[in-house]
């Protein structure tokens, strides 16, 4: 069911001019409840009704706009979705920016605030919500319209996929694709890598206790390298030969992605043995599971797995203008040009 527009006062209360007169000091809180009518205008609400579904059932959702407006407030003072609630009931200058001066309870649940900011996300009405407060600034002046002046940081962004090293990539991906395949045709593990050609993928263990090698022996890890990329190519032929089905298409990713893991970091020499590459590919996969993280430096000495992120925040203002993510290893000076469009 789409929701009602959102219909505040407009005039302020003389409790709210005297609290009003107390936070000066926070200037966007100022500005937010002098400029909530304009901010939510009846086009802009229309646009948050939209992440809405149009359907004649259920219960009328809270105002998007009362919910836009705590998101802002929530990002503007970093507090978690419970304090958020908390503020709606014992601060008097959230309930002033909300338009719920001396509430006895939240206008709105915790859960119905995250659904909305996940809403929010899919839809990309985050940015747009960003955008129009950026749009009723400059019309009002109220941060000062003038030439921005922009600052441009990065920092680490830990990413959540489990990081392993090539083998036991290899043998992860392998092993997805073996059991998405033993799944579909209803056999034990062991038999569909037996079937396949490719014995040591059968086994619970990781790849590297399974190969029960001496890993500092040279010979031994030429040995190993050479039967993980083997395992790899018995399964790449082994899923070729299998008739199409609906869980072919995910098997056939699994098998690229253990593909892609052991293009940058094994090639086989003259003669045919395999042999590790000479240093570290710098768009090397790290993890199976996400396949858009990678590594950087973070000091000298310390490295990091995931991402960077990137904010741009107006020096004048205070206002965070723009953010951006990017893998780990993308240089700062490569996303500048962006975030300053």
């Amino acid at each position: 069911m789409r929701p009602q527009p959102w219909q505040p006062l407009q005039a302020l209360s003389p409790a709210e001019e005297t609290i009003g007169r107390l936070v000066r000091r926070a200037k966007l809180l100022v500005f937010l409840r002098q400029q909530r009518q304009l901010l939510f205008d009846p086009a802009f609400q229309a646009e948050l009704a939209g992440v809405y579904a149009a359907v004649p059932d259920g219960r009328p959702p809270v105002a998007p706009a009362l919910l836009a407006l705590a998101t802002v407030l929530q990002a503007y003072t970093r507090v978690s979705d419970n304090e958020v609630v908390e503020a709606c009931v014992m601060d008097r200058c959230w309930q002033l920016v909300l338009d719920c001066l001396d509430c006895p309870r939240a206008p709105f649940s915790k859960g119905t605030l995250v659904a909305f900011r996940q809403r929010l996300i899919a839809t990309e009405m985050d940015r747009r919500l960003i955008e129009r407060t950026v749009e009723v600034a400059a019309q009002t002046k109220g941060f000062g319209h003038t030439q921005m002046r922009l600052a441009l940081d990065s920092s680490p962004l830990w990413g959540a996929g489990r990081v392993e090293d090539t083998v036991n990539l290899l043998g992860h991906a392998l092993r997805k694709a073996v059991r998405m395949l033993a799944r579909h045709q209803g056999r034990e593990v062991a038999r569909v890598t037996a079937a396949a050609g490719a014995p040591v993928l059968g086994t619970p263990s990781s790849l590297r206790p399974a190969l029960d090698v001496d890993w500092d022996e040279p010979a031994s890890r030429t040995w190993a390298l050479g039967a993980v990329l083997a395992a790899l190519e018995q399964v790449e032929v082994y899923v070729t030969e299998q008739s199409a089905s609906p869980a072919q298409q995910a098997v056939q990713a699994a098998v690229a992605v253990a593909r892609q893991v052991a293009a940058p970091d094994m090639e086989r020499d003259a003669t045919g043995v395999v042999q590790p590459r000479r240093g570290v590919a710098r768009d090397r996969r790290i993890s199976v599971e996400d396949g858009a993280m990678r590594q950087c430096l973070k000091s000298a000495s310390r490295l990091f797995d995931g991402y960077k992120r990137h904010v741009g925040r107006d020096l004048d203002s205070g206002l965070v203008r723009v953010v951006g993510l990017t893998a780990a290893n993308a240089p700062k000076a490569s996303v500048t040009p962006a975030l300053a469009a």
